[in-house]
Parts: structure tokens; sequence; C-alpha cells
């Protein structure tokens, strides 16, 4: 369910992983994780998680539909019943921000969430900070944008290249904005420790690109033919609504919160190094 929580035994951290999946109990423990089994739609499986954890990633989606994280709430109220984590890590969307017409945004932009998946994040992070607030844990929120990863499946734009599935024209295009799972990784372990208290840190390498910029890039290094370029009032009859979606909104987030506070050197700071 993409939650991670440390605890200490014998002075050495143990990391532990929440999972629902019974299946992936050994692949977990062959990752020198201790699996524990639980589901965030069900609070009663929760049970065992707290009082456990000193430190907590919490990454799970959001449900597919409504308007509120329920799976938030129930972790936080599962937290509370214990001794609490001396500190939590949220990993939340740049997609809270909204559109913000190719502006660069930092974390003190005002939020304008124009999806319902984007309205379940803030709801998340609310709730988080709120818990953060009322149980005094050090919660930090970090805005993730594009997630990417040559060594993982589907974790770079080679399927969609090889679909040939077009991108907007560049009169019509949009900025967008990406993160080395990598990096990320390391974004969170430094909140747990580093982050300060109820604090939104934008997690984003350095890229300046345009969405269909950013295909023809991955296009040239994988020595794949770039995608073709369509007007945006095409683009509702030949693209999936979920893709539209992203290409509604338009920003450049700004990391130097992340770099100062965090104090975190990028290993890949642009996708051109990531992806080649």
């Amino acid at each position: 369910m993409g939650l991670r929580v440390a605890g200490q035994l014998r002075g050495r951290v143990r990391l532990l992983a929440l999972t629902s999946q019974p299946a992936r109990v050994t692949e977990l423990r062959t990752r020198g994780l201790t699996p524990l089994l639980g589901n965030l739609d069900a609070a009663l499986s929760l049970r065992r998680l707290a009082g456990i954890a000193t430190r907590v990633v919490h990454l799970a989606p959001p449900p597919s539909d409504g308007w509120t994280d329920l799976r938030t709430q129930t972790l936080v109220r599962a937290m509370r019943l214990r001794s609490k984590p001396k500190s939590a890590v949220y990993g939340s969307t740049s997609g809270v921000y909204g559109d913000c017409g190719g502006s660069r945004v930092a974390e003190t932009q005002v939020l304008g969430a124009g999806t319902p998946r984007a309205l379940r994040r803030t709801h998340a992070e609310a709730s988080m900070r709120f818990w953060g607030l009322a149980s005094a844990v050090r919660v930090g929120i970090l805005r993730i944008p594009g997630i990417y990863a040559p060594d993982r499946e589907s974790g770079t734009p080679r399927a969609r290249l090889l679909k040939g599935t077009p991108v907007l024209q560049q009169a019509d295009d949009v900025y967008t904005n990406h993160i080395h799972a990598d990096d990320l990784a390391r974004a969170c372990c430094l909140a747990l420790w580093r982050g300060a208290p109820q604090r939104v840190y934008n997690v984003n390498d350095d890229s300046d690109l345009l969405m269909g910029d950013y295909f023809d890039l991955a296009a040239d290094l994988y020595g794949l033919p770039r995608p073709p370029r369509i007007a945006r009032e095409g683009a509702s009859t030949q693209l999936p609504l979920t893709l539209l979606s992203f290409m509604s909104e338009s920003r450049r987030m700004v990391n130097i919160r992340m770099k100062q506070e965090l104090r975190l050197t990028l290993r890949y700071p642009t996708v051109h190094t990531g992806l080649g």
C-alpha cells in the first residue's frame, strides 16, 4: 500500500513495510524489510501498526473516487492509538497547485486543485498536517511531480513513444516537472530527519521543459521517432481523459526549499541525466 515505517530494535533501524497482499511477504523479506499485513481500507487491520513505528513514510494513493482521502484518515486514527512516531512524511502531488499558466511555483502558492484526484490529495495533506499539529508529530509534505526510473517497468516514456501517442504542438504545450525515483527516495529519508514540523517541500529536479520537449528528448535518447504534434482542439478525440487532464495544467516547480532545508543534492538534476 506504499507505506514504510521505521522502528528501533536494539539500537538498529528496522524497516517495516505495510502490504495488503500476502503474496508480497516473501519478496519484502528478501529485500530486508519486515512485512506487516494490513490494509488502509480496513481500519481493524492496522492495529499492529500503532505504537511500533518511530518514523513513517506514507506514499499510498488515495481512493479512486470521492473528494476525501479516507485511507489517510484511517492511518492517522491508527497512529493515535498508542505511542506516536517522531516524524512522518506524506507523498502528495504537484497537482494540488492546479493550473498555474506556466508560472514558477513555490510552496507558498495558493492551492488550486482542479481535479477530484488532486482534491483528494489536498484533503490528505490537511489531515496529515492537522494530525502533526494536534499530536506534536513532525510531519513533512512532499509535493511530487512525474516520477521516472529507467530500471522499473513503465518507468520511462519508452512505451508511450512506441505507441506513437501524440503530444501538443508547441503553441499549446504545457510545462511539466519530474523527479527520478532514487532522488525521491532520498528526499523521503531526509525529510524524516531534517524536515521542519508541518513543512511542505516541492520535490522535483532542475529540468525546465515543455511536455512535448520532454518526449522529444526521450525519443532522441532511445533512438525512437519523435511523437507527432497535434493542436489542443483536436486532442480530445485522440488522447485518453487521464492524459488530457495532465495537459490542461502548466507549472514550473521551484525546489529551493528542498535543497536548502533538506540539503538534498540531486543525483539526477535533469531528465537528460536520469534517462540517459
